[in-house]
C-alpha cells in the first residue's frame, strides 16, 4: 500500500472568510487524483485557537492572512510561530535526508518568514494591491523547481497592505537565501521594487502572490460589488476588465495554479 502524503495546514486566515483555504484543498485533492497517491491533509488554527502541528507531517503549507505582520510582533499566537519555525529549522539541520520537513509560506506567512530569516525589510504599502500581476523571475527563479512550467513574467493574484524590499544581498548569499521573483517595475514610480519570492533554504520557499488562487474563485471574488469597486477606484474600469479578462487566460493565473504548489509537492517528494 502506497504510503500517504502527511501534509499540514497552517491556517493564518484567523477565521475570517476566505478562498485560500478552498483552493489549497482543492489542489491537494487535484494532486492526488494525477498521482494516485493518497494525501492526508489537517488544518491548525493558528492565531485563533494557537494549534500548531509537529514534526511528523511531511510537508507544511502556511496560509495567507489578514492584518499587519508587524503588529502581530510579541502576540502569544505570533510567538509560537516563531517558535515552532525555529524548532523545523533546528529539526532539519540534525535529521537525516528522508526526514527534511518542506514548508511553503504565502502571502502573510512569506512576511512572517521574512521577519523571522531577517531576509528583507517589511513595510506597509502606501496603498493596497489588489489583483492580477506580472512577477518578474530573478536568475535564481529562473533555476527554481517550484516555478518550471512558468515564462518570464508570470502572472499571479497579489493582495496585500504590506511588502518586504532592501534585501541584503550578501547577507541572504551568506544565509544561504535567493531571492526567486519580484514586482513588475514602474519607472514613474520612485519606489524600490518588491521581493515577490525567496528560497529561504533548501526545505523552504516563500511567495508574496497567492499561487493557489484558481480563476473561478477569483472571478466570484473580482466580481463582488466591494471588490470590483476597489480595483475601479484604485486602478480603473479597464484595469478591472482586464484582469477578469486575465482569468479566462490558460496563460495567467491558471498556469501559476496548476505549477507552483504542485511542483512543490514534488520537490518535497523528491520528483523534481
Amino acid at each position: 500500500m502506497t504510503k500517504p502524503l502527511r501534509v499540514a495546514i497552517l491556517d493564518l486566515y484567523e477565521g475570517r472568510p476566505n478562498e485560500g483555504m478552498r483552493c489549497i484543498q482543492q489542489i491537494l485533492h487535484e494532486y492526488s487524483t494525477a498521482n494516485g497517491l493518497p494525501v492526508e491533509s489537517r488544518t491548525f488554527d493558528i492565531r485563533i485557537q494557537e494549534e500548531f502541528p509537529d514534526f511528523s507531517h511531511d510537508i507544511y503549507l502556511s496560509t495567507g492572512g489578514p492584518g499587519s505582520p508587524l503588529d502581530s510582533e510579541g502576540l502569544s499566537w505570533d510567538n509560537k510561530y516563531m517558535d515552532w519555525l525555529h524548532g523545523l529549522v533546528k529539526h532539519n539541520i540534525v535529521s537525516n535526508e528522508p526526514d527534511k520537513k518542506y514548508v511553503l509560506f504565502i502571502c502573510h506567512s512569506f512576511q512572517l518568514a521574512c521577519r523571522f530569516f531577517k531576509t528583507g525589510k517589511v513595510t506597509r504599502r502606501r496603498s493596497t494591491a489588489f489583483g492580477i500581476f506580472p512577477m518578474h523571475m530573478k536568475a535564481e527563479g529562473k533555476k527554481e523547481a517550484v516555478f518550471r512550467g512558468l515564462k518570464d513574467p508570470f502572472y499571479a493574484v497579489d493582495s496585500r497592505d504590506y511588502q518586504v524590499i532592501e534585501e541584503d544581498r550578501s547577507d541572504m548569499k551568506r544565509k544561504g537565501a535567493s531571492i526567486l521573483a519580484i514586482e513588475k517595475e514602474r519607472p514613474h514610480v520612485p519606489l524600490q521594487r518588491a521581493i515577490m519570492a525567496i528560497r529561504f533554504n533548501d526545505y523552504m520557499l516563500g511567495t508574496q502572490f497567492h499561487p493557489e488562487a484558481d480563476p473561478l474563485g477569483m472571478s466570484m471574488y473580482l466580481q463582488r460589488e466591494d471588490k470590483k469597486k476597489t480595483v475601479i477606484e484604485g486602478y480603473g474600469e479597464e484595469k478591472w476588465k482586464r484582469m477578469i479578462q486575465h482569468l479566462n487566460d490558460p496563460d495567467k493565473i491558471r498556469n501559476t495554479y496548476s505549477r507552483v504548489i504542485p511542483n512543490f509537492l514534488n520537490t518535497a517528494r523528491g520528483r523534481s
